[in-house]
């Protein structure tokens, strides 16, 4: 019930619950549209008279009803690591679709590819559950605002009621050459918030592994959907990419496709927008012989996780009466109100004067960022610090920054020097990591860039603590930053991983060879989204790549107002020309990536390899709201691909 003052005009209230019967109905938006009851353009045909609603009554889910919060009160959660477990563990004895009768049980029908070549080395468990009493302030005058609530999340593993499921989940720590399986059981439960479905397929985004562990939306032969009652044993091989091809088979892989900061979150088709911003989500770190995660030895970047740290940074809209909300059924995309940090509104963390790494990731649903460092005190000035990595990939020199835009689920590593922020601009006693890219919906930003030193637009608050000098053995990369040193296309700062070489049209190995142009456009269509004129289709794979070849992509952007972070599970690519313009040095998408941003009329080349892996994959767009509107196709892998150049 709702205290007597915040009681819903009632016809809200009705259109309320009705929409939340719908969800529960399980009625696809085809069918709604059928009904009557969704127009075209993706909202809900509105109760009569509640169109004259002006104000913001209770119930309501829109852009500036959250209620007033205030920020820089709660200190920055660090997720906590999963505990990796040994193999003599008694659960990771227990065969896949062996489980005995009345436990849980693998949803998995399909093999692991090459886990016979790559044997585990390390089990780990998580259990995917409702968290009834989350809080995303434990200030008390937020609290009174915004009161504890439900979200899903991922736990430590625990079985016990005591072991509460957090968002972002646990981070989990891997390294190259130690192959893992990580077991994730649905112990989820149907609600009543009007959004959400309680079945999950996890993907570690930008992780090259195989269809089974891929945690793909779906596919049309094998199963990737866990229900209430199941789990999923996802397993990675920790080998690189190229691991067996004649090159790179004695070495595992290509060295200079290593991989550093990954997430991981839900992929359920039709539903990823929804259940990630419940709350199905966490980071994914990969260390190496080179990022060894100790500043001490290999790169001596900043040591985790002390001063290695994650910031999942998100948007969320609260009823007035402090509920987070979703419309299920906005195909434009949602922005929210409410800038989350890790779980936390607008929350502070205390920094030592030296050197971070903070990896920083865009979990969306819509909403893009352009990052500046703010002195609230003097706004005026420009602070720079330096990007190391573009979508958890090492860039080939560290770039010197003011600021830097990044799209849903797009990664960038940096690194902020408090030492050098304190001595050259006035002993700052805080510093806001602020958003100033102005986006009033869900479509795109409007690339204003807003004015420095408004509260409204701070992330993170960062608190200048202790003295000035203290021992820092870290890398320093401006020194041998651009444009403070020349860039070549050659640079390779942190060897050996460097850019691979790119594919050509004549290479002489078929890995480096490209094979096909193929040509995708990204539009709206028929009230939704689609890929070169078609919807998400979960029967069928739209067309075939040849294993161990290259090809070329087009991609085209001809939806008018509208901007789209597109996303290519499986491999990597490299972003040849935008518009005709070619990425060159110096540029941070002069990279291995695995999201663009695909801008308004935009048309963008890019190129990669397909090696290793059999099976099928999606293309989508990472705005999740235009992925669960039909913005997706499914592709797979073969021994012997086709010659569609326009699927």
């Amino acid at each position: 019930m709702y205290p007597l003052k915040f009681r819903p005009a009632p016809l809200v209230e009705i259109a309320r619950k009705n929409r939340q019967e719908i969800v529960r109905a399980g009625l696809t938006r085809r069918e709604l549209i059928k009904l009557g009851l969704l127009t075209s353009s993706g909202y809900l045909i509105p109760t009569r008279g509640l169109s004259a609603q002006t104000s913001c009554p209770a119930g309501v889910c829109q852009l500036g009803c959250s209620p007033p919060t205030l920020p820089f009160v709660d200190p920055l959660p660090i997720p906590p690591v999963l505990p990796a477990r040994p193999l003599s563990d008694p659960g990771f004895a227990i065969p896949p679709n062996a489980q005995p009768s009345g436990q849980p049980q693998d949803a998995r029908n399909e093999a692991h590819q090459f886990r016979d070549r790559f044997p585990p080395q390390q089990f780990f468990i998580t259990r995917m559950r409702p968290n009834a009493n989350f809080r995303f302030s434990e200030n008390a005058t937020n609290l009174a605002r915004i009161p504890p609530q439900l979200i899903w999340g991922f736990n430590l593993g625990g079985p016990a009621a005591s072991d509460v499921a957090i968002t972002p989940g646990p981070t989990i720590v891997s390294r190259y050459g130690t192959p893992i399986v990580i077991r994730r059981f649905n112990e989820l439960a149907p609600d009543d918030t009007g959004f959400g479905v309680p079945e999950t397929s996890t993907h570690l985004h930008n992780f090259h592994s195989g269809p089974d562990s891929d945690g793909g939306p779906c596919d049309p032969v094998f199963n990737r959907i866990v229900r209430i009652g199941q789990f999923y044993d996802h397993f990675y091989t920790m080998a690189r990419a190229g691991f067996d091809t004649d090159e790179f088979r004695a070495t595992n892989g290509d060295v200079r496709e290593t991989l550093g900061t990954l997430w991981y979150h839900d992929h359920r088709v039709d539903h990823t927008a929804e259940n990630t911003y419940k709350g199905l989500v966490g980071f994914h770190y990969i260390f190496n012989e080179f990022d060894t995660g100790d500043e001490n030895t290999g790169f001596h970047l900043p040591s985790f996780p002390q001063f290695d740290v994650p910031l999942f940074v998100a948007d969320k809209l609260f009823t007035p009466e402090g509920e987070i909300c979703f419309d299920p059924f906005g195909f434009d995309g949602l922005v929210g109100d409410k800038f989350v940090v890790n779980g936390r509104i607008q929350p502070f963390f205390e920094v030592q004067k030296r050197r971070y790494r903070f990896r920083i990731l865009d979990g969306g649903p819509s909403r893009f960022y352009q990052f500046f460092l703010t002195n609230p005190d003097n706004p005026s000035q420009s602070i720079p610090f330096w990007q190391i990595a573009n979508d958890g990939n090492l860039l080939p020199r560290p770039i010197e920054i003011t600021s830097t835009r990044i799209s849903v689920a797009e990664r960038m590593d940096v690194i902020i020097d408090f030492n050098k922020i304190s001595a050259r601009f006035g002993h700052p006693s805080r510093i806001w990591l602020e958003n100033r890219l102005e986006q009033v919906n869900g479509r795109a930003p409007t690339d204003k860039i807003l004015p420095a030193g408004n509260p409204a637009n701070v992330v993170l608050e960062f608190q200048l603590v202790g003295p000035d000098n203290v021992p820092d053995p870290s890398f320093d990369p401006e020194p041998v930053s651009f444009p403070r040193v020349p860039c070549s296309p050659n640079d390779c700062v942190f060897a050996p991983i460097c850019l691979p070489r790119l594919p050509s049209d004549n290479a002489a190995a078929p890995t480096d060879r490209i094979r096909l142009t193929r040509s995708f456009r990204f539009e709206r269509g028929n009230g939704q989204w689609q890929i070169n004129g078609q919807f998400m289709d979960c029967t069928r794979f739209r067309f075939t790549v040849q294993r161990n070849t290259a090809e070329r992509w087009i991609l085209r952007n001809n939806s008018g107002g509208w901007q789209h972070p597109i996303h290519i599970h499986l491999e990597e690519f490299r972003i040849i020309r935008r518009n005709g313009r070619l990425i060159q040095c110096g540029d941070v998408e002069f990279s291995r990536k695995d999201v663009v941003r695909l801008g308004f009329n935009e048309e963008i080349e890019i190129v990669m390899r397909f090696r290793d892996f059999r099976g099928g994959y999606p293309m989508h767009c990472h705005n999740t709201v235009h992925e669960d509107h039909q913005m997706m196709l499914l592709w797979q892998v073969q021994d012997i691909g086709d010659n569609n150049p326009e699927p």
